[in-house]
């Protein structure tokens, strides 16, 4: 188990420098990747570029060998289109996504420390709003285990 937060811990760790090397702990920087018609900024689609070409060789691993167990696909529902419609719309309009406004709350941003504030409150909502009898997501997609828990 220790093995296992430390191997987390360490992860998490590069990928918040990589978020603050790459700028996307910048709203503008987001922004500007949106913003087609005036002062548009390709640095996100290079990170995006990188973070496939990392899936695409993490994927080909045999699955005893990988890190992430990946969960099975659910298919798409009116539920999924809805949140991923809202999460988009505030990425847009706040220039983060969960993990850079993590990095820059973290690192005292108030633009951030009210982006995470409000994102917890709408998680928090969206639970309380679930119907009884839906099951609970763990708002993780993936289980993670390390090769020593296997």
């Amino acid at each position: 188990m220790k093995r296992a937060l430390v191997t987390a811990w360490l992860a998490g760790f590069v990928f918040g420098v990589g978020l603050v090397i790459s700028g996307m702990t910048t709203p503008a920087n987001v922004q500007g990747f949106l913003d087609f018609a005036g002062s548009f900024r390709p640095a996100l689609a290079l990170v995006m570029a990188a973070a496939v070409l990392v899936y695409a060789v993490a994927i080909r691993l045999p699955p005893k060998s990988r890190v992430v167990s990946l969960a099975p696909r659910a298919g798409l529902d009116r539920r999924l289109i809805i949140g991923s419609a809202v999460f988009g719309i505030g990425w847009g309009l706040g220039g983060y996504c969960p993990g850079p406004s993590i990095v820059a709350a973290g690192a005292g941003r108030l633009d951030a420390i009210v982006f995470v504030a409000c994102s917890s409150i709408g998680i928090l909502c969206a639970d309380a709003l679930r119907a009884p009898t839906e099951p609970r997501s763990d708002h993780a997609p993936a289980t993670y285990e390390t090769t020593s828990e296997r």
